[in-house]
């Protein structure tokens, strides 16, 4: 049962971890490494991305929480239809151009936020800073992310929302890791028709996440949610 959904977790965040090169790119490749090399490098890289990882696994179990009492309530359909709807509002809120609430977002704001506070850990070398940058990256506003926890909230199991967070970020370290060590590997040219593609990816899973919370008894699509927790698939 494990394995099925950790593997799709991993290969959700390999499909989109070009997205994360055109968003996290500059800081993989502005990380304190540089002056180092071989295995002394490496390390700093795995500990940069650890903290990521172990960051996405820590937002994955507080949503994994909140998706649970929505589950014990019998709220679940509700909540699936809810979050179905906030990722279309993100859609639109991408798809429309120099968009008035885009500029100002919360979103904008909290992101500003977390780079004053990464600054200074780029310029202070160290295994501890490294781990401290990852984390705070992971914090860091992503449409794909949103993605990532829409599907971890919506399990209504604390350990699969924390290990699916976990898995995307595992998912992702491949181009991560690439991206740290070569700063031409992705070109400009590919991340724009990257990012072209999500809005798209958030419509696709907000129509998924309300067709689940309909009870429309379509098998794996939409199965029904019953009061009891348990989920019919034939």
């Amino acid at each position: 049962m494990i394995f099925p959904f950790l593997i799709s977790a991993i290969a959700f965040g390999f499909l989109g971890s070009f997205h994360c090169v055109g968003m996290c790119g500059p800081i993989a490749l502005s990380l304190p490494v540089q002056h180092l090399s071989g295995g002394a490098r490496a390390v700093g890289i795995g500990l940069y991305n650890l903290g990521r990882i172990v960051m996405y696994a820590i937002i994955g179990i507080i949503f994994g929480v909140i998706g649970l009492s929505f589950q014990y309530f019998g709220w679940q359909q509700y909540l699936s239809i809810a979050l179905g709807i906030a990722l279309l509002i993100l859609f639109i809120i991408r798809i429309v151009p120099k968009n008035a609430i885009q500029k100002s977002s919360v979103f904008s704001k909290w992101n500003q936020w977390i780079i004053k506070f990464l600054a200074p850990l780029m310029k202070n070398p160290g295994k501890r800073n490294l781990i401290l940058i990852g984390m705070l990256n992971g914090l860091l506003p992503c449409g794909l992310i949103y993605l990532a926890l829409a599907g971890a909230m919506a399990t209504g199991n604390i350990f699969y929302s924390g290990l699916f967070m976990a898995g995307f970020g595992a998912g992702t370290l491949p181009a991560m890791v690439l991206a740290s060590y070569a700063a031409g590997l992705i070109t400009l040219q590919m991340r724009n028709k990257i990012k072209k593609v999500l809005p798209y990816m958030l419509l696709l899973m907000g129509v998924l996440l309300i067709l689940r919370g309909m009870n429309l008894e379509i098998p794996y699509l939409s199965p029904v949610l019953h009061q009891n927790n348990a989920v019919q698939c034939p």
